[in-house]
């Protein structure tokens, strides 16, 4: 069998990629204070920035853009999405947002709070965003396992279920407005959550009268995973393992941007009737009629598409191994990354590539813009940029528990030459590593500051 799988899919329509030279990508970065979010996408030759809302759509999902039904209220649309959404997840109540931080603004504005916690198995930026400007304290609880990033662990996504139940004690369950599990676990580098965590944590909340929810922008990864990894799954398909995962929860949000295969939309799953309808009421008021909610009905046709083509064996099997094959390459260099692999991105340890730099220096950043320099690659750094906090009595910074660099595989995207040409890229940087300066920040927002931060590289001071 070949090492990489044959894509099942062929290319019809392509999109013209620019380069640039060496000396171009210099002035961009100057010209965008070194964050690689402020770099137009043309100026990139592979964009790995994210996997969401990147995915290249099938055929069926465009047809779909044609068919679409933009009746204001209660379009055919609608009802065939809420259709698909039930049927893979089982929610009473689906309510469409235009993507996945509408749906976490909308869930924490009604359950969050001043003096509450949620916990999670890791927050991602947005979720975390959302929970802290609720008022209410986001908090980590990942296994042991994900804080070391050589560690091989096949689930290194699970929640730690011992912290889980400590926490419960110690706070109270008045002060747990719900816990969440992010599947796959983004923040700790893509790595997937095994059903019998999911399950093992849904009996805590049981006995906490705690709801669940689920993070669920990556779910059918997190099933192929499953699939492959856990004992007694093996035989199973990928739309029961991911049912399965969906009836342990109380609730779900869902960035349609990502496992959905489209460029833009989400929904909220519950089954609390009360809490839908809290919840449509604030959809009304900031995101639109409780059968459009801020979309078209082309794009609720188009992720309706998109999420039964996400539950296919052969798409999620060259899926996960072109991020594997990837990860090989780097890793067989000698780079180190977040082992093992995840689902759609590689993550690469900056602060063990780049120990000369400090964490506060910010490594991972450092090592993006040496990326971008060096062969016109958008990547984002995962650490003390976009995770650092304050001490609260101090207020000085502190970094991230880890400092990763996040190449993001855009579904349907790329070839093979394209990633061979990133592992190429990834190589040559990391030949010259010793000569690479950190960074300082000159300019930051007070809330996710990764997205318009500016820097300068500390060698020119």
């Amino acid at each position: 069998m070949v090492k990489y799988p044959l894509e099942p899919y062929r290319i019809k329509v392509v999109e013209r990629i620019r380069t640039t030279t060496r000396a171009e990508r210099e002035q961009i970065l100057k010209e965008a204070g070194y964050n690689l979010f402020l770099v137009k996408g043309e100026d990139c030759l592979i964009d790995l920035l994210t996997d969401s809302g990147t995915s290249a759509m099938s055929d069926e999902q465009w047809a779909g853009l044609v068919r679409g039904d933009e009746s204001y209220a209660s379009s055919r649309s609608f009802f065939r999405f809420e259709r698909v959404v039930k049927e893979i997840t089982g929610f009473t109540h689906v309510i469409p947002t235009h993507q996945g931080r509408a749906s976490e603004r909308i869930l924490f504005s009604i359950m969050g709070g001043e003096g509450k916690t949620v916990p999670n198995n890791t927050h991602f930026d947005t979720t975390r965003a959302n929970v802290e400007f609720s008022g209410a304290t986001a908090l980590d609880l990942a296994i042991p396992e994900a804080r070391i990033p050589a560690e091989e662990h096949p689930f290194k996504g699970n929640i730690d279920l011992t912290a889980l139940e400590q926490l419960i004690e110690e706070q109270g369950t008045e002060n747990i407005p719900l816990v969440m599990i992010t599947i796959t676990n983004n923040t700790s580098g893509g790595q997937p959550v095994s059903l019998e965590n999911i399950r093992a944590a849904r009996e805590v909340c049981d006995r906490a009268g705690l709801p669940l929810f689920i993070d669920a922008c990556r779910f059918a990864e997190n099933a192929w995973f499953i699939k492959e990894r856990e004992p007694g799954q093996g035989d199973r398909s990928i739309a029961e393992i991911a049912g399965e995962i969906f009836s342990y929860a109380d609730g779900c949000t869902m960035s349609a941007k990502k496992d959905g295969l489209v460029n833009i939309g989400g929904f909220l799953g519950l089954h609390d009737d009360e809490l839908a309808v809290k919840a449509k009421n604030l959809l009304i008021l900031t995101e639109g009629f409780t059968t459009y909610g801020g979309l078209a009905g082309r794009d609720l046709e188009a992720i309706a598409q998109g999420l039964e083509e996400v539950l296919e064996d052969d798409y999620l099997t060259c899926r996960i191994n072109q991020v594997r094959s990837l990860g090989e390459a780097i890793s067989e260099a000698g780079v180190p990354i977040v082992k093992p692999t995840g689902g759609h991105a590689i993550y690469i340890d900056a602060r063990a590539m780049l120990p000369h730099i400090p964490p506060l220096e910010y490594p991972g950043q450092a090592f993006v813009i040496e990326l971008y320099r060096e062969a016109g690659i958008r990547a984002v750094e995962i650490g003390s940029v976009m995770f650092a906090h304050r001490d609260p009595e101090t207020g000085e910074e502190l970094p991230a528990d880890l400092d990763l660099v996040r190449l993001a595989i855009p579904r349907r995207v790329y070839t093979q030459s394209h990633l061979e040409y990133v592992a190429e890229a990834v190589r040559a940087v990391f030949e010259r590593r010793d000569s690479i300066h950190g960074v300082r920040i000159t300019e930051q927002a007070p809330m996710l500051r990764h997205f318009n931060a500016r820097f300068s590289p500390l060698e020119d001071k």
